[in-house]
């Protein structure tokens, strides 16, 4: 399957992005061929969103099971990228063991989203599950995305407050690496820096095999994330410098919303065109592969048979050809 994340940068002859993928969910896979597609495109990867049960779900159906086998064939690899917090950690026992969730800005206990990472048992618990979860959804790459709460606040306790949102779910990071690493050596985590963990963590240091994901969200897509201009652009890519800082280039992964569907129809049907820009595209790539960035993948959650049907085929060839092609002259 593909190469090591963890390898150094790849050979001249080869191309620069090792990752080049796309994160679906099994909804869009009302295309029959996204794999065919996938790899036609170019692409190393795919990866199903949004919850640990859904790709379960979908995974131990004969469905997916072709869909597997068909990877498999294409020598796509397949990973999850996933929301997993509420199943982590299952909110049916805030009843007789609320120490294990986060304490809310008012001093209380509340099992509205992630945990306390100074409770040993929850942290316990997410690693077990978490191996669990891994039993059924097994990565071909070796890299986890097992993520907290979307955009959701971390523990305000007296033990978790001294620590940013981005220090807790690093913490929590490297803690799922070492329950994983016990029934897979070669396992990697992500790291996710987006919304509210968008700021770098400044105690808490990442383990080796622990890996940047930088998911920027809240920039514009009608102007390049260098756009000096754009405030809200310039801001993120602040942010990917500060954890540039911290992580190691050679296995930082974009997660970005090129085409992103459901991100441009504000995550409702019916799905808009997507307004795909290449210039702004390829000065991205530029962004990345400058910085040493050599994995990338964007979503792609919308686009199916719908999609297709009302808008016609995505940029989805146009996209995997600049990043297989990255650098060239334009």
């Amino acid at each position: 399957m593909a190469a090591d994340t963890s390898s150094s940068q790849p050979r001249k002859a080869d191309p620069f992005f090792q990752t080049r993928g796309v994160v679906i969910t099994p909804k869009d896979l009302t295309i029959a061929d996204w794999p065919e597609r996938a790899v036609a495109a170019g692409l190393t990867t795919i990866a199903l969103h949004p919850t640990p049960t859904v790709a379960k779900d979908f995974i131990l159906s004969d469905e997916g099971q072709a869909f597997l086998q068909k990877c498999q064939d294409l020598d796509l690899d397949v990973e999850y990228e996933l929301h997993a917090m509420a199943e982590l950690l299952p909110r049916d026992l805030f009843e007789t063991t609320p120490g294990l969730f986060r304490m809310n800005g008012k001093g209380e206990r509340a099992a509205d989203c992630n945990l306390c990472v100074h409770s040993e048992e929850a942290l316990d618990i997410v690693g077990r599950n978490a191996v669990d979860i891994a039993k059924v959804l097994r990565p071909t790459t070796g890299r986890y995305f097992y993520w907290g709460d979307d955009g959701k606040p971390w523990c305000r306790c007296p033990k978790c407050r001294g620590l940013s949102d981005s220090d807790q779910a690093l913490l929590l990071a490297n803690r799922l690496l070492d329950a994983l690493r016990a029934v897979d050596p070669k396992a990697q985590i992500a790291h996710l820096a987006y919304a509210n963990t968008l700021d770098p963590p400044a105690h808490v240091a990442p383990q080796p095999g622990i890996f940047l994901e930088f998911a920027p969200i809240r920039r514009r897509y009608d102007a390049p994330l260098a756009a000096a201009d754009v405030p809200e652009n310039r801001h993120n890519l602040e942010r990917l410098d500060a954890h540039l800082a911290l992580f190691p280039r050679n296995t930082a992964q974009a997660l970005e919303y090129w085409l992103d569907c459901s991100r441009f129809s504000k995550w409702k049907k019916p799905a808009v065109k997507i307004p795909w820009l290449r210039e702004v595209f390829a000065a991205d790539l530029d962004t990345y592969g400058g910085r040493g960035v050599c994995h990338v993948t964007t979503f792609a959650v919308y686009i199916d048979a719908e999609y297709i049907e009302r808008h016609g085929e995505p940029p989805l060839e146009e996209y995997g050809a600049l990043l297989r092609t990255w650098p060239a002259k334009r």
